[in-house]
């Protein structure tokens, strides 16, 4: 794909979900808005909680931005570290409803795509960049079925099928909590907006600098 110089980085993050008023995924996307790193600039947009009306804006921000790299940020309450995700499934199962009250159970993201895609973004340099830096991180090996898995395997299938996106890189990394979320859920593990920020440069910097990813274990028993 020809890229307008200078490079452009495209960072999404979702929209508040549920009755949260915030979504740390855009706090961090948002935060890094117009950074440049390595000649490239982060141009941040922001996604709709929603399966489907997602990938619409994903589909418009690709094309208004041409980006060389593109990274999805996403919330996954509960974790406690930056985790770059290995693998997205072609499969949509809400436990509960989007933002517009859609529930899909047992859909394809892609109806006739592989039943898989792995990010392309050198995912244990990155945790391996962010350990370095002190910042909490490993390897995700599930996305979940949600809306998050949604926009992460249809960014893998639109880089691996549309000529104009060849050599892209992407995937996807979800972040944890914010303190402001744990204080109103007990027993919530979280990390400051300041610290993700810090973790995301970083992560980014790696992203455009190293092309061969990492040998080193980033599997789990679990």
């Amino acid at each position: 794909m020809k890229q307008d110089a200078p490079g452009r980085i495209l960072l999404t993050g979702f929209e508040a979900f549920d009755r949260d008023p915030v979504n740390p995924s855009w706090e961090v996307a948002g935060a890094l808005d117009g950074w440049t790193c390595e000649g490239a600039t982060v141009q941040a947009v922001q996604l709709p909680c929603v399966f489907g009306l997602a990938l619409a804006r994903l589909d418009d921000a690709l094309a208004r931005w041409r980006p060389s790299l593109v990274v999805c940020l996403g919330l996954a309450r509960g974790r406690v570290e930056l985790t770059p995700e290995r693998v997205a499934i072609n499969m949509d199962d809400a436990r509960i409803a989007d933002n517009a009250g859609a529930q899909p159970i047992d859909v394809a993201v892609v109806p006739g795509g592989p039943a898989a895609y792995f990010s392309t973004l050198p995912i244990k340099a990155m945790v391996h960049a962010l350990r370095a830096a002190g910042i909490p991180a490993s390897v995700s090996n599930s996305a979940g079925t949600f809306v998050c898995n949604h926009v992460f395997y249809a960014l893998m299938h639109r880089l691996a099928t549309r000529p104009e996106l060849a050599g892209v890189r992407g995937g996807f990394v979800h972040v944890p909590s914010l303190p402001e979320q744990a204080a109103r859920l007990p027993d919530t593990p979280s990390m400051g907006l300041a610290t993700q920020v810090e973790g995301m440069r970083a992560l980014l910097r790696t992203a455009l600098t190293v092309q061969r990813d990492l040998r080193e274990t980033g599997g789990r028993l679990d």
